[in-house]
């Protein structure tokens, strides 16, 4: 996500969410060292967006949306995918975010790759009294993963 993507970003928020966040909150958020902002593009066109914050051992997605005539057709997923690749067994290994408890479609959405709700955050909202979902994604890792060291001390001792 660049500065000039803001504008589609925008569009998008403003069309998906009844409490989007302005220009304001993008920009704050994307300032933080740690805070990464992806872009998905069809035809040239900035078709979903995902804003996300790098964590010792985990992700945590802040703020997620497709543009509602390009759901269903693999957008999410995408974007997902690259998140995942992001993960390992060493590292991080798990993605969290929170889902408005009214949020259905997003809620299926994460369940069906993978995602579980593990807690209720209570009156979660700054903007209503709405609850909300904690999610978390797992990283599994492979047997041969697991069977290789770690790290050079590890390789060293083994």
């Amino acid at each position: 996500m660049i500065r000039r993507d803001m504008p589609s970003v925008l569009a998008i928020e403003q069309n998906c969410f009844e409490f989007a966040w302005t220009e304001e909150d993008f920009i704050r958020c994307l300032r933080q060292r740690n805070c990464i902002g992806m872009v998905a593009e069809k035809d040239d066109e900035i078709v979903g967006f995902m804003i996300y914050e790098l964590h010792k051992n985990r992700l945590h997605i802040l703020n997620f949306a497709v543009h509602p005539d390009q759901r269903r057709h693999g957008v999410g997923n995408s974007m997902c995918s690259k998140l995942f690749g992001k993960l390992s067994h060493e590292r991080r290994n798990r993605i969290m975010l929170e889902v408005r408890e009214t949020n259905l479609d997003a809620q299926l959405f994460f369940k069906n790759l993978g995602f579980r709700a593990i807690s209720v955050l209570r009156d979660f909202y700054d903007d209503t009294v709405e609850d909300a979902y904690l999610m978390q994604y797992r990283y599994h890792p492979s047997a041969s993963e697991i069977a290789q060291p770690g790290n050079r001390i590890s390789r060293m001792a083994g």
